[in-house]
C-alpha cells in the first residue's frame, strides 16, 4: 500500500525562547553551564518568540488555504508557538500534541555550553567529534538517529490520521532537519551539510507539497526551506540560535 499523504506539509521551528537567551548570554561570557531554573520542556518563548509566532500566524491567515491541523511537540515553547499561530489564523481547526515531535534528548549534556562540555566532559567532547553528532549518543539522551526514528513513526500516524489534509508540524531545530532527512532521502553528509550551512531560523517555515512520480506514487517536494519572510514582513527580528550549544556541533 503507497504512503497517504497530506495535501500539503508545513514545518515550523518554535519561537526564539528564553532557553536560545540563555545559551547566547553563557556562551558569549564563556560560562560552562546555561542558566535556567526550569526543565528544558518548560522553557517558554521569550517575548521576541512570541511576536515571531503572532508574525507567523498572520502569515497564515493570509494564505487562501491554511493549516487545517497542527501537531506540535508537548514542550511549552512549541505548544505557546502553535497557541499563538492559531489565534492569528482562525482556519485552523485541530491541534494535537505529539509527544515524538519532542526535542532531542542531550542527557548528561543538557545545560551545557561547547566549552562546558569539553571542559566537563571531555571524553564526550572527544566521542562527538570522532562519531559525529548524526550518530553520536551521549548517556542518557539521543542521537540524531534516535529522533529520526521517532520521526517515522509519527509520519506514519500523519499519514493514516491526516492523508489529504493541510498539515502544520511546530517542533525544533534538530526535529526540521530530521524530517529533511527523511521526506527527502538524504544521507548524513548530506543533512549534515544542510545544517552546516545555517541554523534553522526560529518560526521559519519548510513546505512540501506532494506530486505524483512517474509510477503514479506521491512524492514530497519542497517548496521553501528556512523562510523567514513572515517575520521580516511586519518588521519583526528574525533569530537563529541553536536550541542548545551541541546540537549545531
Amino acid at each position: 500500500m503507497s504512503q497517504r499523504w497530506p495535501q500539503r506539509l508545513w514545518i515550523v521551528r518554535h519561537g526564539e525562547s528564553a532557553g536560545n537567551v540563555a545559551a547566547a548570554a553563557a556562551e558569549a561570557a564563556g560560562h560552562p553551564h546555561i542558566q535556567l531554573d526550569m526543565r528544558d520542556a518548560d522553557v517558554p518563548l521569550s517575548p521576541l518568540g512570541r511576536q515571531q509566532a503572532r508574525a507567523l500566524g498572520h502569515w497564515f491567515a493570509a494564505l487562501d488555504e491554511g493549516p487545517d491541523v497542527i501537531l506540535a511537540s508537548p514542550f511549552v515553547r512549541t505548544r505557546q508557538t502553535a497557541e499563538l499561530v492559531a489565534e492569528a489564523s482562525t482556519v485552523v481547526h485541530d491541534k494535537v500534541i505529539d509527544e515524538r515531535l519532542r526535542e532531542r534528548e542531550f542527557g548528561i549534556l543538557d545545560r551545557l555550553t561547547r566549552s562546558g562540555i569539553t571542559a566537563l566532559h571531555p571524553q564526550q567532547a572527544e566521542a562527538l567529534t570522532l562519531v559525529g553528532k548524526f550518530y553520536h549518543r551521549p548517556p542518557g539522551g539521543e542521537s540524531w538517529a534516535d529522533v529520526i526514528l521517532r520521526l517515522r513513526a509519527l509520519l506514519d500516524t500523519i499519514s493514516l490520521h491526516h492523508a489529504g489534509q493541510r498539515v502544520l508540524i511546530v517542533a525544533h531545530q534538530v526535529v526540521v532537519l530530521c524530517l529533511r532527512y527523511i521526506l527527502e532521502g538524504h544521507d548524513e553528509a548530506a543533512i549534515l551539510a544542510i545544517d552546516r550551512a545555517e541554523d534553522v531560523a526560529n518560526c521559519s517555515v519548510t513546505e512540501y507539497e506532494f506530486i505524483a512520480d512517474e509510477r503514479g506514487r506521491e512524492c514530497p517536494r519542497l517548496l521553501i526551506y528556512n523562510f523567514t519572510a513572515p517575520m521580516t514582513e511586519e518588521a519583526t527580528p528574525v533569530t537563529s540560535a541553536p536550541d542548545q550549544p551541541v546540537a549545531a556541533g
